[in-house]
């Protein structure tokens, strides 16, 4: 007999006897009370599997001495573990992946310094290369980002730096120009433009999780290697050359007398590329702490 777990009989199950001496396996049926019934089975080993869909098969082996009937115990299915694939189209992938942009574009450290370039996603979707390009322009447009320019310029010409623009109201306004300028060029090209072209994800992807040590080499690790659209590890070409074009279309607006030659924008890329570094381990131990709503996405 054929039963569940509360006792309950089924009908219709797949019973098959398989015997050495004979292929293939005999078949049987459950009737309506659950039983089955082979008739003259030779002596000798005999296994009874018995299956049915959405159950995990049974197996009962036993010897059949010569002129004996066999009354096998009852045999009780359990129901299978439940196996569930879930296909994601394009279309509801580049939905999920709004919907947390929308999350990162209110990720404001201290509640006012945009961060919006590190996701806290357990799985994040990857970017179209449409949502890389608004996240760049949102990131660029941002009031909070200007202001930070204005002040970078006011240092500068409080220090002089790029002697060339000179001082005054003049000097100030050039050198704004050039810090806007600086942050919507680095920004584009390393952060929509090369990722687009190379389908890699110009984000930050918090760990949060492991050892000190091993959070530590991730965060320095993903200075030269980033996720592909295809969500596997690999070199970053678009954050290091974005860093290379970023400096050698600076010389296109900065004074002849400060621009940097070809050896010097390949050193301002490595220095760029130390800061990442930093800039990813303030990200890794530091900085959610200091986003409030950070502390309410990819909670374990």
């Amino acid at each position: 007999m054929v039963t569940g777990k509360d006792g309950e009989v089924y009908e219709g199950v797949r019973v098959a006897l398989a015997l050495p001496s004979a292929q293939p396996p005999r078949l049987q049926v459950t009737n309506g009370e659950g039983e089955f019934t082979f008739l003259n089975v030779p002596a000798g080993l005999f296994t009874l599997t018995v299956s049915s869909d959405g159950f995990s098969p049974q197996t009962l082996s036993g010897v059949l001495q010569s002129g004996q009937t066999f009354d096998a115990p009852a045999i009780e299915l359990a129901i299978a573990a439940a196996t569930t694939e879930v296909r994601v189209s394009a279309a509801q992938q580049e939905e999920i992946a709004e919907e947390q942009i929308h999350m990162e574009e209110k990720q404001r450290v201290l509640g006012v310094v945009p961060n919006f370039y590190v996701t806290y996603e357990k799985d994040p979707a990857p970017l179209t290369a449409r949502q890389k390009y608004s996240l760049a322009w949102k990131s660029e447009m941002d009031p909070v980002q200007w202001v930070f320019n204005g002040i970078f310029a006011g240092v500068e010409q409080a220090n002089n730096t790029v002697a060339g623009y000179g001082q005054g109201a003049q000097g100030y306004a050039k050198r704004f120009g050039a810090n806007s300028a600086d942050t919507i060029v680095s920004t584009e090209l390393g952060g929509a433009v090369l990722p687009a072209l190379f389908k890699q994800d110009p984000r930050y992807f918090y760990k949060g999780t492991g050892t000190v040590w091993q959070r530590t080499r991730y965060a320095l690790a993903t200075a030269v290697i980033c996720k592909g659209d295809n969500m596997r590890w690999q070199f970053s070409y678009s954050g290091i050359l974005g860093a290379l074009g970023a400096g050698a279309i600076s010389n296109l607006y900065y004074p002849s007398s400060d621009r940097s030659g070809v050896g010097l924008t390949f050193e301002n890329a490595g220095v760029e590329l130390v800061e990442g570094a930093v800039q990813n381990l303030f990200q890794e131990f530091v900085v959610k702490k200091l986003t409030p709503s950070a502390r309410r996405i990819g909670s374990p």
